[in-house]
């Protein structure tokens, strides 16, 4: 069982900068994929960025261009999102997500997660 825990959320105006931040805890000796992934009321959950183990390869949702950045610290156990120029369609709940890394990259779909944290509110104002 991997425990996952977000941080960072809060509140900020259009053209703000908020870095997430997801802590695993549990089996974490084993090779994770990790993702991000933000859901707005009324609205299905979406694919934001995903890295595998060694960091080597990074996917984006395509809405992304280029404000956000994931990144890892396998020592620490933490996944990182810093985003940029936040906008107010970025207003969502963002959760963390991780699966075994099966080499094969990194999936951009909810069901091929198995683990969830609670989710960290973003809400960026006009």
């Amino acid at each position: 069982q991997v425990q996952l825990v977000e941080s960072g959320g809060g509140l900020v105006q259009a053209g703000d900068n908020l870095r997430l931040s997801c802590a695993a805890s549990g089996r974490t000796s084993r090779i994770y994929v990790m993702g991000w992934f933000r859901q707005a009321p009324g609205k299905e959950r979406e694919f934001v960025s995903g890295i595998n183990w060694s960091g080597r390869i990074i996917y984006y949702g395509d809405f992304v261009k280029g404000r956000f950045t994931i990144s890892r610290d396998n020592a620490k156990n933490t996944v990182y999102l810093q985003m940029n120029s936040l906008k107010p369609e970025d207003t969502a709940a963002y959760y963390c997500a991780a699966d075994y890394d099966s080499g094969l990259g990194v999936p951009s779909r909810p069901d091929s997660y198995t683990y969830w944290g609670q989710g960290t509110q973003v809400s960026v104002s006009s």
